[in-house]
Parts: C-alpha cells; sequence; structure tokens
C-alpha cells in the first residue's frame, strides 16, 4: 500500500458524553486501530478501550514493511506497506510499533526499524 494518496488528519477528542449505547461487534484483527488497552482516538464513542490515543505520523522507510497480527516473527501479514507510506503510529514498544494508515485501518504490528519518525 502506497501512502501517496492518503490524506493527513488532525485528530481531537470527541466532545460531548462518550458511550456505548449497545453491544459492539469485535472487528477482525488487522482492520480498526483496536485493542482492550488502546484505541485509536477517532474509534472513541464507537467502541470501548482503556485508552484512547492520537496518532503520531512515522513514514515507512526504502525497503517497505509488512503489517502483521501480532508481535511474532511467525505471525500472519495484514499488508504490506510500501515506502514512503504515511503510518499512523499509535504504540511503541520494544523493536515493534502498533499502527494503521487511519481509524478505517489496516493495522497491526510493524518492525520500529522499518519507520521513521
Amino acid at each position: 500500500m502506497s501512502g501517496d494518496n492518503r490524506q493527513e488528519h488532525e485528530y481531537t477528542v470527541p466532545g460531548g458524553d462518550l458511550g456505548l449505547k449497545g453491544p459492539v461487534k469485535t472487528p477482525a484483527p488487522g482492520t480498526l486501530p483496536l485493542r482492550g488497552d488502546l484505541a485509536h482516538i477517532a474509534l472513541a464513542g464507537t467502541h470501548l478501550a482503556a485508552h484512547y490515543v492520537v496518532p503520531h505520523i512515522w513514514t515507512v522507510g526504502a525497503d517497505g514493511v509488512d503489517v502483521m497480527e501480532n508481535t511474532r516473527d511467525d505471525s500472519p501479514v495484514v499488508t504490506r506497506f510500501e515506502a514512503g507510506t504515511l503510518v499512523e503510529v499509535i504504540d511503541v514498544s520494544g523493536d515493534w510499533i502498533w499502527g494503521c494508515l487511519g481509524p478505517d485501518g489496516p493495522s497491526g504490528y510493524m518492525r520500529a526499524v522499518a519507520l521513521r519518525s
């Protein structure tokens, strides 16, 4: 995937009362940027997470990067982001980054060395 056609977004915390009004279907892995502990700020009010994050924009390096379901080397690959793709980074933990193209996904884990801030 290339970030050439992707628009930059500025995210803010939604106003008013935030709450879920009923059951929400859990999205498939690699789709929405939603985990039990973290979610993209744009999902506040529609999906429940312990914390919501305004993402930072990083860029995929020259070799591109596989986007994976989890942080194991044998993890299924969700998709691949090509060099120059802008990634919305939600979490950085050691050698791994969890991020997405936007609040609609795709999302997953990427090797930190493959991106630059």
